[in-house]
């Protein structure tokens, strides 16, 4: 069993919750980003259930083997949040879990937790700690990189909502032979952060892909002459297109890809997708590729937001070469790379899939950092 004591945390304290602290913690509990992540909470959320977790839960924990506290201001005493390690397994380790209160956000408070409460456990002698956060639990994601914690993949339907559908879960993970240092995110988020941050140039605005974004990619990509040129030529079925927008903000911060919404700057209208795929660290290089709705072609939206995304990635990554592949007679798609800086580099005969078995010629584009 681990020690009942206070955990100093830079700002904070980590330290066992008393009844006091009831009135503060069901306020915190109360909000909604909190309710919709941690389903197990009580929705709405009283005093009575904040007392039942200070008098039976928190002491029934610490008697498993785990250990719960609150994590509280270190000069004033405010509850902020409450940090967590449920009992470790048969093999020593444990899962972590943590929530923060609204007013305490946006200050490095929950990382400041994570990390004390890490580096107490692995000092007690846990091997390893796990940390799951839903796919679409941006900022918890966030938390567990900077406290250190390795993102070991998805697992599929691990975690519940609250209308009875099953949650895929972001794993991540710290061994106590990690440095435990910040693990920077091979594609930083665009200024602004996720999901309201943005890049334009007063024409075009380029927003990051989120679930409210499927509607209407779903209809783009389910248009003739854009499945012509997708890879494979398909369409998309809605449950495809939930799962490219839900996911979006994830798979940017694990650095697979990232997906954008072109927008019109004046109306804020959807317009079309561009992202940067198909990364490959090693090389510095990644892919990028678009589709713009009909309504809006003919303006040099395209290219706009070509640039806009090959400027943030030289300026902000350590990407030093994006290509692109387009269909050797596809011109407007020539056009578009030509004026955004690309330039032709060859031939690939019979690279792409195409319908009912062929294969399709692929002409590849490259542009460099300066």
């Amino acid at each position: 069993m681990f020690p009942q004591e206070v955990i100093p945390a830079g700002p904070v304290v980590l330290r066992l919750p008393v009844e006091a602290d009831a009135d503060a913690i069901a306020r915190a509990c109360a909000d909604p980003a909190s309710a919709r992540f941690i389903p197990v909470l009580p929705s709405p959320y009283t005093r009575d259930d904040a007392l039942a977790w200070i008098t039976v839960t928190t002491p029934d924990t610490w008697k498993a083997g785990g250990a719960y506290f609150v994590i509280a201001d270190r000069a004033a005493g405010e509850v902020l949040g409450a940090i967590g390690l449920k009992p470790p397994d048969r093999f020593g380790s444990a899962d972590v879990g943590y929530w923060l209160a609204p007013w305490a956000r946006g200050r490095g408070i929950a990382t400041a937790a994570l990390r004390a409460l890490a580096d107490w456990a692995f000092a007690h002698g846990l091997p390893r700690l796990t940390l799951l956060a839903d796919v679409e639990n941006i900022p918890s994601q966030q938390v567990a990189c900077r406290g250190g914690f390795a993102r070991e993949g998805v697992l599929r339907g691990a975690g519940g909502n609250r209308d009875g559908s099953r949650a895929d879960m972001a794993a991540f993970a710290r061994l106590a032979t990690d440095s435990g240092d910040p693990i920077k995110p091979l594609l930083p988020f665009l200024p602004g952060g996720f999901p309201h941050g943005s890049l334009g140039d007063g024409v075009v605005r380029l927003t990051p892909l989120t679930a409210a974004d499927a509607d209407d990619w779903h209809a783009l990509t389910n248009m003739p002459d854009i499945i012509r040129y997708r890879v494979p030529p398909e369409a998309t079925v809605r449950a495809e297109a939930e799962e490219r927008c839900r996911y979006a903000g994830h798979r940017w911060l694990a650095g697979q890809r990232a997906d954008m919404a072109i927008r019109d700057a004046a109306t804020g209208a959807f317009a079309g997708d561009v992202q940067l795929a198909n990364i490959i660290p090693p090389l510095g290089q990644a892919m990028v590729g678009y589709s713009l709705h009909p309504d809006f072609r003919g303006r040099g939206l395209v290219t706009r937001a070509v640039n806009l995304l090959v400027e943030w990635a030289f300026a902000d990554t350590a990407l030093g070469r994006i290509v692109a592949g387009t269909d050797p007679g596809n011109t407007a798609s020539h056009r578009v790379l030509e004026r955004a800086g690309f330039t032709r580099e060859h031939l690939a005969k019979g690279l792409l899939p195409g319908p009912d078995g062929t294969r399709l010629d692929d002409l590849q584009w490259a542009r460099l950092r300066p």
